[in-house]
C-alpha cells in the first residue's frame, strides 16, 4: 500500500474524533518489496551514530513500518487519540543481519488493549520478511494509554513486561562499557526529519509546552538506536533488543549509557550524566 504524507496523518491524529470504547479493529496493513533509500540510511545512520555499512542498522526497518502504524492509530474506529499515548516500551528481534539493497515486506498490526496500574496498554506490531518469506525482522511496540488502572494491576501487554529474569528494570549495570554523550537541542528535529515521526513535543520548546513538557524532548526510539550503535560492534548476527523507556531525555542535555558484559543477556542503561534520572533499560538477548 502507499500510505498518506506524515503531515496528513499528524493532522488527523489531531482532528479526528474517536469513539473510544475501547476495541480495536482487526487490521494488517501490507507494505511489499521495500528497499531502504540509500540517502536516507545514510542520514539516519548519521543522527543515530551508526556505522557499518554492510548491514542496515537494527531500528531502521522501524522508521520504514512507522507510517503504517501511524495509519493504523489515525483510523477513525482506532479507539485512542495519538496525542497522549506514552510509548513505554520497544522490543526488536533481529533474526539476521539485514543487507542494506534488500527488498522487505513489511506487516502492520495492532493488539487488543491490556490493563495496565496507570491505564491500558496495546502493542502495534510489526513484521519484515524477505523475498524468500523469511521473517527476518520482527518488533513490537507497547503504548500506554493513560486513565483508570486494572483491577490487579496487571500488564497483559506482549512486550511491556518485567526483565526476562523477573527482576526489577532499575538493576544497577556493571559497567564494562561507559560513556558520555552530548545530546543537542536539535536532535529531535534531526531524527524527525529522517524518521517521519514529527510529534511536536520533540521538536521546539513550544510544541513540547503544549503537551506538559518544560522543552522539547528526544524521540525514545532515537535514544534505543543510539543506544544499540554504541554497542553495534558487537552485537550478535541473530538478537532481541527490548528497552523500557523511562524519565524523557529534556533537550539540551548529557546523558551517560552504560553497558554490562557480553553474554547471553547484556544489560545496559541510559541516565543523565548527574545520575539523577533514568532515562532507559535495556537488554540484549542472544536468539536462534
Amino acid at each position: 500500500m502507499s500510505t498518506p504524507g506524515m503531515t496528513t496523518l499528524y493532522a488527523r491524529a489531531l482532528l479526528i474524533p474517536k469513539r473510544g470504547d475501547g476495541q480495536v479493529p482487526v487490521r494488517r496493513l501490507l507494505l511489499p518489496d521495500t528497499v531502504a533509500d540509500p540517502g536516507l540510511l545514510a542520514r539516519y545512520a548519521e543522527v543515530c551514530g551508526f556505522r557499518r555499512s554492510d548491514r542496515l542498522p537494527p531500528t531502521f526497518p522501524h522508521i520504514v513500518a512507522f507510517p503504517l502504524a501511524m495509519v493504523l492509530m489515525t483510523k477513525r474506529d482506532f479507539p485512542y487519540r495519538l496525542p497522549g499515548l506514552v510509548h513505554i516500551v520497544n522490543r526488536i528481534e533481529q533474526l539476521r543481519p539485514v543487507a542494506p539493497g534488500e527488498a522487505l515486506s513489511y506487516r502492520v498490526e495492532a493488539t487488543q488493549p491490556s490493563p495496565h496500574p496507570k491505564g491500558v496498554t496495546f502493542d502495534i506490531l510489526a513484521e519484515a520478511e524477505d523475498r524468500d518469506g523469511a521473517v527476518v525482522w520482527r518488533s513490537a511496540s507497547t503504548f500506554l494509554r493513560r486513565g483508570s488502572g486494572g483491577s490487579n494491576g496487571a500488564n497483559g501487554s506482549s512486550a511491556a513486561k518485567k526483565a526476562p529474569d523477573g527482576g526489577e528494570l532499575h538493576e544497577a549495570v556493571d559497567a564494562a562499557l561507559s560513556q558520555e554523550w552530548s545530546v543537542p537541542a536539535g536532535i529531535g528535529r534531526r531524527y524527525g526529519a529522517v524518521s517521519g515521526d514529527r510529534n511536536p513535543i520533540h521538536l521546539h520548546p513550544l510544541g513540547a509546552k503544549m503537551f506538559g513538557f518544560p522543552t522539547a524532548i528526544a524521540h525514545g526510539m532515537w535514544t534505543k538506536a543510539r543506544s544499540l550503535a554504541a554497542l553495534e560492534d558487537v552485537l550478535p548476527d541473530a538478537f532481541a533488543a527490548q528497552v523500557w523507556f523511562r524519565a524523557p531525555v529534556q533537550l539540551p542535555t548529557r546523558v551517560a549509557f552504560r553497558a554490562g558484559e557480553a553474554g547471553p543477556v547484556r544489560p545496559f542503561e541510559l541516565n543523565s550524566a548527574d545520575g539523577k534520572r533514568h532515562h532507559l533499560y535495556g537488554r540484549i538477548e542472544k536468539v536462534r
